[in-house]
């Protein structure tokens, strides 16, 4: 099989979902239930591939859920129903992962390209880098980067995790070391960018201008 074909094999269940909904950054209660999971994963997901015509060939797949406070609260739902975990057990996951969200923005990421070696972002000899960037011009470094090792949970609750994938878990700060934020109160849409020798892509969330994003509250700055 070749690779551009393993490349739309890989993208296929997250292109099943088409078109890509807006997204609000805000706070607050939710009501969902464990069935809301699969809804709410497409909603905060994306995924690009960077081709180059004159080669046809698949250069970068990038996909990429961020785990904003939407996106925490139906994954806890979900989780705490597979594992039957109790009322209080929940109360504390929940409160303990939305208040990750207060300083930080974090992103499940999984890459595929065309050399194995290429795509690893933790190593030197990577062919990529990875920016947070916003509608105003902001593009903010990670202040984490992580090479996950995937398992039950990532093949289960992402279900574009491949072993023919690099996975990644990214971490950006709210604010940066000058004090504003990295995501811009009035951008218009927030995204990741990969660029490199051979190209670049991104992947982009549209926010929903008529959602209130107060209820996110202030970042907070905190020592990594």
């Amino acid at each position: 099989m070749s690779r551009r074909l393993v490349a739309l094999a890989l993208a296929l269940p997250v292109l099943a979902a088409c078109g890509s909904p807006q997204v609000s950054l805000g706070g607050g209660p939710r009501e969902y239930v464990p069935s809301d999971y699969e809804t709410v994963f497409r909603r905060w997901t994306r995924t690009e591939q960077l081709i180059t015509l004159s080669e046809l060939d698949d250069m970068l797949t990038a996909s990429a859920t961020f785990e904003s406070w939407d996106f925490r609260w139906a994954y806890v739902v979900r989780y705490s129903a597979d594992y039957r975990l109790t009322v209080e057990q929940r109360r504390e996951l929940l409160q303990r992962t939305l208040a990750d969200t207060q300083v930080k923005y974090e992103f499940y990421v999984a890459l595929y390209g065309t050399k194995w070696k290429w795509d690893d972002l933790t190593k030197p000899t990577s062919a990529w880098i990875v920016r947070l960037i916003d509608e105003k011009g902001n593009e903010t470094a990670p202040s984490r980067l992580e090479l996950v090792k995937p398992g039950p949970l990532e093949f289960r609750y992402f279900d574009y995790t491949s072993t023919l994938r690099h996975c990644f878990r990214i971490a950006f700060p709210r604010i940066s070391a000058s004090g504003k934020p990295t995501i811009a109160d009035d951008a218009k849409w927030f995204g990741l960018r990969f660029a490199g020798a051979q190209g670049n892509e991104e992947l982009r969330w549209e926010i929903d201008t008529n959602a209130k994003r107060a209820a996110l509250g202030p970042p907070r700055v905190v020592d990594e």
